[in-house]
């Protein structure tokens, strides 16, 4: 009990006390303050001093009347908490506590209340419950539980999030034994047991555990559990962690990948190569049509490389190009028929697209591309062209042969006409001899027509011809050989400079009979002021052995006859052993092993042949 003497008497004590102080008498009237009541409450000491408590403080409560009665009767009560402003405009909270103030009679003259400031206190407290709040306001929202446990008294708390997701009422009272049977059977229980089991044993804490619960309904759901030891001076005293529902997250995820299979299975099996690119041309993503065309098993071989990693360079910056544009311009690039060349060497035809791909702001982040594969294609469009070539030449030969028939048999069969009748009308006897001189002479002429017509047939129509390899040079020093009469009468010189070891793929007898003609003709028709000289070479290229077969005869006026030259029974000059079927013969055997034949010529200066053998056959 706190006893005072008079004020009048100790005023200065009063004053210099370490708290908040006011003496107040029996009608609730300040008496005297201590400089600290007064510093808060009101800088002139004297507007505090012979007034009204509850005039000074209008807001105190009513009832604190009655509790300073019951102090003036000698037994204090608690008065409560009251917030107030300072002189500098601060908010501030105290504690109200009262004493009955007794004269030096022991007699009760007032009350003496003290304040405790307890501002610090009442903040700490208004933060945490906003903490509290903004906690809870965010668990609701995140769903985002807590849970706690106390290792003393063996208690598991779970707040109101929290048994929400386990769909339990909120008077539910969990219990660390049955919490774990919420957990799936099987990896989930296992794997939260094991981690509740290590955190006690080792303070081991875990987090980002995704796992699934059955709820008190019965329902799957997946949750993110995580958790960690509470220390006490080093003692574990419990343990606490987050409880996350974490189901439409991960059910939006499974349906993702199901879409990502889903498309990735569809892409990966379509037959054309697919590929993403970035800004960068780097490739982000290719199918399995993709892969295979650049010969690898695993994308990843490929993915974050460049065209520049993969083509020659003028195919990749060419690609690097046409990328930009497509992305800078926003037009795609439909169809376009492209030959791609590997570093290896391999090319290949596409039909190739590319379409920029857009963000949400209309800029390209990348391009998507698709290529066709048309090579089979090509190769097919160019057999079925060849086989057009084909049969228009072969048309042309047959009208050509037709022609030549019907031209040539019509003669022999006028020329047997006119003589017969000249026979049947004849009367003498030497004239009839003559004629008779002249039919045998027609019938040779005409006898020579038909194996000229029918060895033009046997070319053009035998399938089963067997090539083999030859060595030319051998080849040609036989022909010369079995020419040697021929080209001795005739002065002139062969000049072989075909290697001893260069073969060709040939019909053995349609050799014979190419180098035979060929030769005999740049003989035949050599220049009557020069000696003839004849030269072959060879040489390799584009499939083909190439034998030069030159002269300096006399030459074909090309511009004229050019088109004629390798016609049936077509003469080029005044030469009684011309008959205009060796080169007819000749071009066919060519035409029918796969191969060709160019020429050059100049009036009076000579001739060059160019026979390619095809190497391919």
């Amino acid at each position: 009990m706190i006893k005072v003497p008079q004020v009048s008497n100790t005023s200065y004590l009063i004053r210099q006390l370490p708290t908040p102080t006011a003496f107040v008498d029996t009608n609730y009237n300040i008496v005297q303050t201590s400089d600290k009541w007064t510093s808060i409450f009101n800088e002139n000491e004297e507007c505090n001093n012979s007034r009204s408590l509850f005039s000074v403080f209008p807001n105190l409560s009513e009832k604190w009347k009655m509790v300073l009665e019951n102090c003036f009767k000698g037994n204090p009560q608690p008065m409560g908490i009251h917030k107030t402003i300072d002189t500098n405009n601060n908010e501030l909270w105290f504690e109200w506590i009262n004493a009955p103030w007794y004269d030096t009679n022991e007699n009760i003259v007032g009350a003496i209340i003290q304040l405790n400031n307890i501002t610090d206190a009442v903040n700490n407290e208004l933060e945490l419950n906003k903490k509290d709040l903004l906690l809870q306001q965010q668990a609701e929202i995140t769903k985002i539980g807590r849970w706690e446990y106390n290792m003393e008294d063996n208690q598991l708390f779970w707040c109101s999030t929290t048994k929400s997701i386990h769909e339990v009422s909120p008077d539910f009272v969990p219990s660390i034994e049955t919490a774990l049977f919420y957990y799936k059977e099987g990896h989930s229980r296992n794997a939260v047991s094991m981690a509740l089991f290590e955190a006690q044993e080792n303070g081991k804490s875990w987090s980002n555990l995704k796992l699934q619960i059955i709820t008190a309904n019965g329902k799957e759901k997946w949750v993110m559990a995580g958790g960690k030891a509470i220390y006490n001076k080093g003692k574990m005293v419990g343990l606490i962690g987050t409880f996350q529902d974490i189901n439409e997250q991960v059910q939006a995820d499974i349906k993702t990948i199901d879409n990502e299979k889903l498309l990735r299975t569809l892409i990966d099996n379509l037959p054309v190569n697919v590929y993403i690119k970035d800004t960068e041309s780097r490739k982000i993503l290719i199918n399995r049509a993709e892969c295979e065309y650049l010969g690898v098993n695993d994308p990843r071989e490929i993915l974050g490389k460049t065209d520049f990693e993969l083509y020659p360079y003028e195919a990749a910056e060419k690609s690097r190009e046409e990328d930009l544009k497509v992305m800078n311009t926003l037009r795609p690039v439909i169809g376009k028929e492209t030959v791609k060349t590997t570093i290896d060497g391999k090319q290949t035809s596409f039909l190739s697209s590319k379409i920029p791909l857009l963000n949400s702001k209309g800029i390209a982040y990348g391009l998507v591309g698709i290529s066709l594969d048309i090579s089979n294609l090509k190769e097919k469009e160019k057999e079925l062209r060849n086989i057009i070539n084909i049969a228009s030449v072969q048309n042309k030969k047959l009208l050509n042969f037709a022609h030549i028939v019907s031209h040539n048999l019509r003669s022999h069969s006028a020329n047997f006409s006119m003589l017969l009748s000249f026979l049947d009308t004849e009367k003498d006897e030497e004239e009839k001899n003559n004629i008779i001189s002249m039919l045998t002479t027609a019938s040779n002429n005409l006898l020579e027509t038909l194996d000229n017509l029918n060895e033009v047939v046997s070319i053009n129509t035998n399938t089963n011809i067997e090539i083999k390899e030859i060595n030319l040079n051998d080849k040609v020093e036989d022909i010369c050989k079995n020419l040697s009469s021929f080209i001795l009468n005739n002065k002139a010189t062969i000049e072989n400079n075909i290697p001893i070891d260069f073969h060709i793929k040939s019909v053995p007898s349609y050799l014979d009979s190419i180098l035979s003609n060929f030769l005999t003709n740049a003989v035949k028709y050599r220049h009557s002021e020069r000696k003839s000289l004849v030269k072959l070479s060879v040489e390799k290229k584009d499939n083909y052995s190439i034998l030069t077969i030159s002269d300096n005869g006399l030459g074909i006026d090309l511009d004229k006859y050019g088109k004629k030259l390798f016609g049936m029974y077509n003469t080029f000059h005044d030469h009684k052993d011309a008959r205009g079927i060796g080169l007819y013969l000749t071009k066919n055997q060519i035409d029918a092993m796969n191969g060709k034949v160019e020429v050059t010529s100049k009036l009076g200066k000579g001739t060059e042949f160019k026979i390619f053998f095809n190497d391919k056959n």
